[in-house]
């Protein structure tokens, strides 16, 4: 068995601090660092609170050095930190895809998916700096709120460091045991529609080491969207569990080795949809009942990244080598899914990922900052389906109702590599430039493609209050690792699961110009409003569907692709109130399917040969908001909201029709109470949809679209949180 790349990094950082232990001097001591006090050496006592204080120094030291790694010149950017998290109707308890959802430009889609300034998914998730790739499932569910000191949504023309996946990085800062102190946290919420999520944290240092844990459990009834309108969906139980570590070590005053790591294993019943009509007999049934379907699906995420961080002379540098998995097993009801569906495919698939990612940032003079890098990505990934089908005619007729098996699998690698160079450059007190060339390299379905693409941010500060930003990014974004092969298609003819096109099924590369306009207006110390507006005109656009009962996404392209639009933000704070409002404006439109045909009808192909056309999760105007207020210093009320026009549905052409307007109220009231001989207990009571209106994400209709999905109906949850 061959060692994995992971623990070939975990070695290597081993020998490096040897390395560093033997070659440097001594760390300095708690008295050369932030103190004049010597240690006392009379009583023995090394005074270790005033060695920790020094390590909490030499570590917000490193973490302002490696924020100077990621500048955001010409970009656009949303901050939200961990009080604003915390101030969230489910405080910390808040999927990470809901925290999101409060950014402007971010539009809500089922199974957790998001949607940023009319691309499909597309988001690139850093955590501390270092790029996590995404899993199958889709990254973000693997993540918790808890780990998060800050989050930022970086969108709009990119400096050149920032690549592949290009619609927004998600780029998070985690809390740290060296900023904490020592100590922890325990908690429970616990709800409606049988929710029940414990989660504890510990955090602390000691001397050099730092580190911080957390981990929770979350089972409930509502996993996936309820596909009818009900208040309770029929099978539709979750179990999901969720950790996450960050260990840190100080070398010396100017090194840090650190490692991450994350697991999640989440597991879904799929929600039924009564009252369905089978298309196909089975044996001697002709009639099932749609509502006692039992379909699963079940996902793991795990990765690990051991990350460098130090300093070279003037040079900050952070090199980070990484390992991610991810497994999804689609367990179909056999009978069911045959006489609805034509096929039950059992499917299992596994992709693992090895990274490679170095950053550096050298002062040049007093006004250049040149920033340059490399990233390297080895992504292998395998499927294994188990199809039981009926045999059929030319025409796609069933002609026996006794089922076979067809076994098919593939596995692929693809390869990528990048590299940028930049310069960040301050031309006197009002003006920065940001320039930048960035190369990358994809290699996968035996081909590769490959793009320079030159970036271009400025950043002019008009006046005190005044901040105007405009930038220009050139894009390409290979495809995700998707597993449809001739051989797979090839292997249904003349069975109910045959396609009727088989056209291009290797997906391609996107490449896109993207252009971005915005400025950002300070009224006093109380307000900051925000407006921006972006263009982005894409060949070979790429579109994802579900076209199977497996909540699995496939990949499309689009010859032709134009994505534009607007957002309006405005935040206010003063004294015990906050408030913050969004609002955006998004047209995104497709033509010409050039790859995966075989997933649509010839008429929808021959009418989007000639037509652009809506693409399935634009959303016209979306907006979100909410207000905090402090009645004391123990007592806070919020609420938030979100609203949308609505995806698109079919209509008198594919994706032609909007589905209904949406609002949805959340409502929180927190208290801290304090008890003897037991401290302070934080409690949080939410209103989730309090004015329980039901609204639809999807109706089962437009270009891969699965199935129909409804919003959450309202719910009741109260948190308790007890620090120690």
């Amino acid at each position: 068995m061959k060692p994995s790349l992971l623990a070939l990094s975990l070695a290597a950082a081993l020998v490096t601090t040897v390395v560093h232990a033997t070659d440097t001097p001594a760390a300095p001591t708690a008295a050369a660092i932030g103190t004049d006090d010597p240690a006392d050496s009379s009583t023995g006592n090394n005074q270790p609170a005033t060695k920790d204080l020094s390590a909490i120094d030499v570590s917000a030291k490193l973490d302002k050095a490696r924020n100077a790694l990621s500048p955001d010149t010409g970009s656009s950017q949303y901050v939200i930190d961990q009080k604003a998290i915390q101030a969230l109707p489910l405080g910390a308890s808040t999927p990470m895809n809901q925290v999101l959802l409060q950014a402007p430009g971010v539009v809500q889609d089922s199974y957790g998916g998001l949607h940023v300034r009319g691309d499909h998914a597309n988001l690139q998730y850093r955590i501390d700096g270092v790029i996590i790739p995404e899993s199958i499932s889709g990254f973000g569910q693997s993540l918790d709120a808890r780990t998060v000191q800050s989050v930022s949504l970086l969108d709009g023309a990119l400096p050149a460091q920032y690549g592949l996946r290009t619609a927004a990085v998600v780029d998070i800062t985690t809390k740290s045991g060296s900023a904490l102190g020592n100590g922890g946290s325990v908690g429970v919420t616990a709800g409606s529609f049988g929710t029940f999520n414990p989660n504890v944290s510990l955090w602390g240092s000691s001397g050099a080491w730092s580190a911080f844990f957390t981990a929770n459990y979350m089972q409930n009834d509502v996993g996936i969207e309820n596909p009818t309108a009900s208040r309770k969906p029929i099978h539709d139980h979750t179990n999901q569990t969720k950790a996450f570590g960050d260990v840190s070590y100080l070398i010396d005053s100017d090194t840090r080795l650190s490692f991450l790591f994350g697991v999640a294993n989440n597991r879904f019943q799929i929600p039924n949809n009564p009252d369905q009509t089978p298309q196909f007999g089975y044996l001697d049934t002709v009639d099932f009942n749609s509502a006692n379907l039992d379909e699963r699906q079940n996902e793991q995420t795990r990765f690990g990244v051991l990350a460098l961080q130090g300093k070279l002379g003037t040079t900050d540098y952070q090199v980070s080598l990484g390992q991610r998995y991810s497994g999804l097993q689609y367990l179909p009801d056999d009978i069911g899914d045959l006489m609805f569906n034509g096929v039950a495919g059992a499917i299992n698939q596994s992709d693992r990922a090895s990274t490679l990612q170095v950053d550096f940032s050298t002062p040049m003079g007093d006004s250049h900052t040149l920033r340059y890098g490399l990233y390297g990505s080895f992504d292998r990934a395998r499927t294994n389906t188990n199809s039981l089908v009926f045999p059929a005619d030319a025409d796609g007729n069933q002609t026996s109702t006794v089922p076979f098996n067809i076994f098919t699998g593939d596995q692929i690698t693809a390869r990528t590599w990048s590299a940028y160079v930049q310069d960040e450059w301050s031309i006197g007190q009002n003006w920065t430039v940001n320039y930048g060339l960035r190369g990358d390299q994809y290699q996968a379905f035996n081909t590769t493609a490959s793009q320079l693409s030159p970036r271009l941010g400025m950043v002019w500060q008009a006046t005190g209050s005044t901040t105007v930003h405009a930038g220009y990014s050139r894009y390409f974004t290979p495809p995700a690792t998707e597993l449809i092969s001739s051989t797979d298609l090839a292997a249904f003819a003349g069975t109910t699961n045959a396609v009727k096109n088989y056209g291009d099924n290797t997906p391609l590369a996107e490449r896109s110009n993207y252009f971005d306009v915005g400025v950002s207006q300070n009224i006093g110390s109380d307000w900051t409003l925000g407006l921006d507006t972006y263009y982005r005109k894409v060949s070979r656009l790429q579109d994802e569907g579900q076209f199977g009962a497996a909540l699995v996404y496939s990949t499309f392209n689009y010859k032709y692709g134009r994505v534009g639009g607007a957002e309006f933000t405005a935040n206010y704070t003063s004294g015990p109130f906050s408030a913050y409002f969004n609002f955006s404006y998004t047209k995104a439109m497709g033509k010409d399917v050039m790859t995966s045909q075989y997933n649509f009808s010839p008429e929808d192909l021959a009418y989007i040969a000639n037509n652009y056309i809506y693409l399935d999760h634009d959303q016209k105007f979306t907006s979100s908001g909410g207000f905090n207020y402090a009645l004391s210093d123990t007592t806070k009320l919020g609420a938030d909201y979100l609203f949308g026009t609505g995806l698109r549905k079919d209509g008198s052409v594919p994706n032609g029709g909007t589905l209904p307007d949406y609002f949805q109220l959340n409502l929180n009231v927190s208290h801290d109470f304090t008890f003897d001989h037991f401290g302070q207990l934080h409690t949080q009571l939410a209103l989730i949809n309090a004015l329980d209106r039901t609204y639809e994400l999807r109706d089962g209709t437009g270009i891969g679209v699965g199935a129909p999905q409804f919003g959450p109906r309202r719910g009741l949850y109260l948190n308790l949180q007890k620090d120690f």
